[in-house]
């Protein structure tokens, strides 16, 4: 076990009495998560956690959380999970979206492996930002810049949609590249490259960032400002519904369905307009009806034809409430942060409680997480216990202490 004495003494305090158990068994679990540094990572690395049922693996769009966790209490172990995940990036700007390490028990897990095809969410430069915001390192800046550059470049060369906006090839291939498994998006779609919204909303951050990061690096950024502002436009414009007062991608936006939580992309990295991130907020982050659920957010519209308790098809997702809680606090909404936070800490807390561990998913109204489907046709059809890859509850805490 690696020692992260740091974030354990920094959870003791932090938010409400009932969650600390919870956040120390967290901070264990980060501890155990750690390995010493493997090719082709040179550092020590964190795991998505020690019971995801295809471990070990490092997986760029988990690692983040675990990033926003262990900030500011550990930033050079943050620091060394954002170079680790950026030691495989192709020389064209691809990224993977996991490295699958050895394991012990597959013969054919004898070595690294990972697909050179399928990227993920590219959230990292997020996390970069923040380290950098937090710890006053803009020396991680000037090392990742040219990672963010070409991974713009990847997604402009090979998820580009027309006329305008991005694309996850799970529309093309269901390979989960979004990050969301089985999403009930892609049950009625007519395979092309159409804009997606969370990708679109994706490669707006990523634009934003590659435009503050030239500038402080004595740069011209303008490029990447007017790719942007372009980019937002077009989010604004052609991906809002004005019926649902939520976004939606591009084939669906006239239908307004399915209410899949990946419409909230626009209002985490700022590409929603002030009235528009008012009617995602008040209409259906905090409508029973759709996503605010007992435990929130649930991944689907609780009242949409499309919802049942299958992974990313209902249940909640502790990751995608952080990041929502983080799109309502750039809209300053504190009062919604703090009731989508503190809702999903207690529940959270609650399962904890009675099982003793922390599930990969949640039953959106508090039921037994065992009684929630995962991949039916798989051998693995129950959430994974001791899952730190979507759980960001330490950051969660830390985000809901600024709500008060």
């Amino acid at each position: 076990m690696t020692a992260l004495s740091a974030l354990r003494a920094g959870v003791t305090t932090l938010g409400k009495p009932s969650w600390r158990p919870m956040l120390a068994y967290v901070a264990e679990l980060h501890e155990r998560s750690v390995h010493p540094p493997q090719a082709p990572l040179p550092y020590s690395w964190e795991e998505i956690g020690p019971g995801y049922c295809y471990g070990p693996a490092l997986g760029h769009w988990d690692l983040v959380h675990a990033v926003f966790d262990t900030l500011p209490y550990e930033p050079e172990h943050a620091r060394h999970q954002l170079l680790n995940g950026l030691s495989v990036q192709s020389a064209n700007g691809m990224l993977p979206g996991v490295i699958w390490m050895p394991r012990a028990d597959d013969p054919t897990r004898d070595k690294p492996r990972w697909s050179n095809r399928i990227s993920h969410p590219p959230v990292w430069p997020i996390a970069v930002q923040e380290l950098a915001d937090q710890t006053g390192d803009e020396g991680i800046i000037a090392r990742t810049y040219d990672a963010l550059v070409r991974q713009i470049s990847w997604f402009e060369t090979h998820r580009r949609s027309r006329p305008e906006g991005f694309y996850y090839s799970d529309i093309l291939t269901f390979d989960w590249e979004s990050g969301v498994d089985e999403g009930v998006r892609f049950d009625h779609v007519q395979p092309g490259p159409l804009a997606c919204v969370d990708a679109s909303s994706h490669l707006y951050a990523l634009y934003t960032l590659a435009d503050a990061w030239a500038t402080q690096l004595g740069t011209n950024g303008g490029a990447y400002r007017t790719r942007a502002h372009r980019l937002r436009e077009f989010i604004r414009q052609q991906l809002f519904c004005e019926t649902t007062g939520f976004f939606h991608d591009a084939w669906n936006v006239e239908a307004g369905r399915p209410f899949a939580l990946e419409g909230m992309w626009p209002l985490v990295v700022g590409a929603a307009t002030s009235a528009q991130a008012g009617r995602v907020i008040d209409e259906n982050l905090l409508n029973p009806e759709r996503f605010f659920t007992a435990h929130p957010l649930a991944t689907v519209g609780a009242t949409d034809p499309a919802f049942e308790l299958r992974m990313w098809r209902g249940p909640a997702w502790n990751s995608m409430t952080y990041w929502a809680a983080r799109g309502c606090l750039r809209y300053d909404r504190k009062d919604a942060a703090r009731l989508l936070l503190e809702r999903a800490l207690d529940e959270t807390a609650f399962q904890f409680q009675g099982t003793g561990t922390v599930w990969e998913f949640y039953h959106p109204y508090g039921g037994d997480p065992m009684s929630l489907k995962r991949k039916p046709q798989t051998s693995y059809n129950a959430p994974c216990r001791d899952y730190l890859g979507h759980n960001p509850l330490i950051a969660m805490a830390r985000l809901y202490e600024m709500t008060l």
